[in-house]
């Protein structure tokens, strides 16, 4: 199934490319991590705005239960919500006066969604700064968005579509485990769920830290360079922590982020800009898993001495961790590793993009997985998202309807979860989407994701809940200032 996928995008890929003479793609290096030097300001005070109401339109499974899929996010407590997702202000510009060259971005989050949910009302979610003094070698650093997959590197409010598509949710959204995981839970298996018929189940949001929002805290040396008069390849190297909004480093192993595009322009600026750009990214580092073991030596596996309601088939406690000695939390380290490349193009009134991604380590399962394992009763070592493996694509378009202003919109994505595993879960979605540019910073945004899910194995226990998941309605205002 990999192999045909890949045959796939490099298909439309290269038919992007035969069309090189009407394009699309903005630089989102330049853009985010640098300022105009002619015309920047000391300090531009800018935002933006977004609101929404979302329905779900699954089925409780054959127990009365809805997993997280069927909930609106980031609350998880009902299937129908109003929500003002995203309320961003910062401030950015060249505010050093004794130096041109060094420009700042600093950006925080007021809304209600998946960074601000963890404890805290009010997120830092970016705060920069770049030199700009070596040719050819941009350093920035801080905390900013790292270079990788485009849906997750371009400005989320010039974003065509509501929702993530599931491959970037899945894989590049990441989530991170909880301090002392295991030994606190207070449902069995390590696991909070949901058993409210009612859509009150705020157990199913068991995670505790914010999502890493696609950022980094670390040091960035990138730059694009002209070749020809419409010709612009761009780079980026990246060390960061690996620990997402999370601005300390909890590990000591270091993320690295690697990132090349070629971009061919022939008309607009910022993030609308015409052309088409091909790129290519990779990522990988070690994230830890929190078990606290301080408290006793592990000579066994017993689950009623545990302090918890657990199962003779939970694995949360590894074979290999029998025999080591208390006295220190004892943190076991997995490898993370993601790859992606892809194109995008516009030539006015038309839009195409296509993006293929597969990675191995830290596979998220779900918030009510917070252990990162499917601890499916009676299938021992099968569902283990710290050392499975994933992939999936999307490929969309639009269409800017008779020069008017609405734009009608269209993505289909796929997202392979833990392939190879006997937990296999495949995931499908069409989004049928349409936009009204009230103007060119406010606009309203309606999508409807069709959305089917099944076991690869068939196994009951998955086709239980996935069986009842139904569509999803989204309808967003974004204003920008």
């Amino acid at each position: 199934m990999q192999y045909p996928i890949t045959k796939l995008v490099i298909t439309i890929v290269f038919f992007l490319a035969s069309y090189s003479h009407t394009l699309f793609a903005a630089n989102w290096l330049m853009l985010q991590g640098t300022e105009p030097t002619s015309a920047s300001e000391r300090a531009k005070l800018w935002g933006f705005i977004q609101g929404q109401y979302q329905h779900d339109f699954s089925e409780a499974n054959s127990v009365s239960q809805y997993t997280p899929a069927k909930l609106i996010g980031p609350n998880l407590t009902s299937n129908k919500m109003f929500n003002v997702n995203r309320a961003r202000i910062g401030v950015r510009g060249t505010g050093f006066p004794l130096d041109s060259k060094i420009n700042y971005f600093i950006l925080s989050e007021f809304g209600n969604n998946g960074i601000t949910t963890a404890g805290k009302h009010v997120k830092l979610t970016d705060a920069s700064v770049t030199f700009n003094h070596l040719p050819f070698a941009r350093v920035r650093a801080g905390l900013f968005k790292y270079p990788g997959s485009e849906e997750s590197l371009q400005a989320i409010h010039v974003s065509d579509y509501i929702n993530f598509s599931s491959v970037t949710n899945g894989m590049m959204l990441e989530r991170f485990p909880n301090d002392d995981n295991f030994f606190k839970k207070k449902t069995a298996n390590g696991q909070s769920a949901n058993t409210d018929a009612q859509l009150l189940g705020v157990a199913t949001n068991g995670l505790q830290k914010p999502v890493g929002a696609f950022r980094d805290t670390g040091l960035q040396v990138f730059d694009t360079i002209k070749l020809g008069e419409n010709w612009e390849h761009s780079y980026a190297l990246m060390m960061g922590n690996g620990n997402g909004l999370n601005v300390g480093d909890n590990n000591g192993n270091k993320n690295m982020y690697y990132y090349g595009s070629s971009e061919r322009i022939f008309a607009g600026q910022g993030g609308r800009r015409q052309g088409l750009k091909f790129f290519l990214w990779h990522q990988s580092g070690q994230r830890a898993y929190d078990k606290d073991f301080s408290n006793e030596t592990i000579t066994s596996y017993d689950p009623g001495n545990d302090g918890i309601a657990g199962t003779s088939d939970d694995r949360s406690v590894e074979k290999s961790l029998i025999g080591r000695s208390s006295g220190k939390k004892q943190y076991r380290h997995y490898q993370r590793t993601r790859t992606g490349f892809g194109a995008k193009y516009l030539k006015n009134p038309y839009r195409v993009s296509a993006e293929y991604i597969r990675g191995s380590g830290m596979i998220f399962l779900g918030p009510h997985k917070e252990s990162f394992d499917m601890n499916e009763p009676g299938i021992d070592s099968d569902g283990d998202g710290l050392t499975g493996t994933a992939n999936g694509w999307y490929i969309e378009g639009g269409w800017r309807v008779l020069a008017s202003k609405w734009e009608i919109d269209l993505r289909y994505d796929v997202f392979n979860r833990l392939t190879g595993d006997k937990l296999e879960t495949n995931f499908s979605t069409i989004t049928l989407g349409t936009q009204y540019f009230l103007n060119l910073k406010t606009r309203i945004a309606i999508n409807y994701a069709i959305r089917n899910a099944k076991s690869a194995n068939n196994i009951a226990a998955l086709e239980n809940n996935l069986g009842t998941l139904g569509n999803r309605l989204a309808i967003q205002f974004t204003a920008i200032y």
